[in-house]
């Protein structure tokens, strides 16, 4: 097979250092060195994906993507046709108290449409007890997360006093809120932190205890197929002349903090990549001083200074390739047998809702990056040495000899 003879040179070379017992140690240390750090960066990044995708999975999965401050079918129909908008339904939101025999409870009502609601809602899908079909007009039904139902004591049929104070009345006694007598009809258990904030009740209901009409206090929710497109989106209802409103309003500090944190632990991964490589440097160097004959040869012989540099920048990647490549595969066999290796080890850790252990998501593209990050950290601490042999100038050399 035919190799230039750049790359014949080097990787020549870069089996040959192993002649060198200091060499090979440092070679030996470098690829160690990239291939642990490449491994926990691939790691910890698939943890915090997993950790960011459970919280925007159950927290912004109850809180609304987006709310339109319009229910006109014209409108409504034109939301629906806009990209990464999966689907609709009409909502009321507002903030009241849950008063049971035991306690009362600061809550965010959300007056919902069961009818409209997706099949795939969070909550939908986490019901306990009961079914989110159950809450029908008129009947003042009740839904609300588990926590919630065990910090009041109440359970499936009990009634409950449901007051709001943006609808409140002035009577001689003074401001009283608005008040409805409610059923729990269900219960879910999400296993987010807003489980124990957010209750569920019908559109109508809703409107009936703000003492106002469905039509005039309904918003349209709309659920996107990815929360964090929420941006482009806001972009296209502005261009309808709509109003809105998004999560980030609320839990844009929690996804921004979530966010710092991962890329300071990627950063500081990185780095202990880059330390690593750099080790390259110093193999490199003893490399290029113990083969000042076979450079100087080289140049009488006809190799440019241009190809000197590429023989011992292969010679530099090789290790760094090597490192690479065995920080690939050891990153995404740790990330896949994390649960299981935890589990031999003794260490159980029940990190989600549903006691799976850690959450682990590896992202291609950022793995990609990752590999890409780590050839270049090696192909930079090439430079220097290559550029060395490069000046090394061959009469001189050979007389050393």
């Amino acid at each position: 097979m035919f190799y230039p003879i750049s790359a014949f040179i080097g990787l020549r070379y870069a089996r040959a250092s192993k002649g060198n017992p200091f060499i090979a140690f440092i070679n030996a240390f470098s690829v160690a060195g990239i291939a642990l750090g490449l491994t926990a960066l691939i790691t910890v990044s698939s943890v915090m994906n997993g950790f960011e995708g459970e919280l925007k999975k159950r927290i912004l999965g109850i809180n609304p993507h987006m709310l339109v401050h319009t229910t006109a079918a014209d409108k409504v129909e034109q939301l629906n046709l806009l990209p990464h908008v999966v689907a609709s339904s009409a909502m009321i939101e507002t903030q009241g108290l849950l008063q049971s025999p035991r306690t009362l409870h600061g809550v965010m009502i959300q007056g919902i449409d069961p009818q409209t609601m997706p099949d795939n809602a969070i909550i939908a899908s986490h019901m306990m007890l009961g079914e989110l079909g159950e809450l029908k007009s008129g009947e003042y039904g009740l839904v609300l997360g588990r926590p919630l139902a065990s910090l009041l004591g109440l359970g499936l049929g009990d009634k409950v006093r449901l007051l709001s104070a943006e609808a409140s009345v002035y009577t001689p006694l003074g401001q009283v809120p608005s008040q409805r007598q409610f059923v729990i009809t269900g219960v879910f258990d999400v296993g987010s932190e807003l489980d124990d904030k957010v209750v569920l009740i019908h559109l109508d209901d809703a409107a009936r205890l703000l003492r106002g009409k469905t039509e005039e206090l309904a918003a349209t929710r709309l659920f996107l197929d990815d929360a964090f497109s929420w941006q482009s989106v806001k972009g296209q209802v502005d261009e309808l002349g709509l109003t809105s409103s998004n999560w980030r309003e609320r839990q844009g500090p929690l996804f921004d903090a979530v966010n710092m944190e991962k890329n300071m632990m990627a950063l500081m991964l990185v780095l202990i990549i880059a330390v690593a490589a750099f080790n390259i440097v110093s193999a490199m160097v003893m490399v290029v001083s113990e083969k000042r004959g076979d450079i100087a040869i080289l140049r009488t012989q006809g190799l440019s200074g241009a190809s000197l540099i590429r023989v011992f920048m292969i010679n530099g990647l090789y290790n760094g390739l090597k490192g690479t490549l065995l920080g690939l595969l050891g990153g995404l066999l740790l990330s896949n047998q994390l649960n299981p290796l935890l589990g031999l080890l003794g260490i159980h850790l029940i990190a989600t809702p549903d006691g799976e252990g850690l959450p682990v998501e590896i992202q291609s593209h950022q793995v990609a990056l990752m590999l890409f990050l780590s050839l270049l950290l090696s192909l930079l601490a090439t430079l220097y040495p290559a550029m060395r042999a490069a000046r090394v100038q061959p009469a001189q050399a050979l007389r050393d000899e």
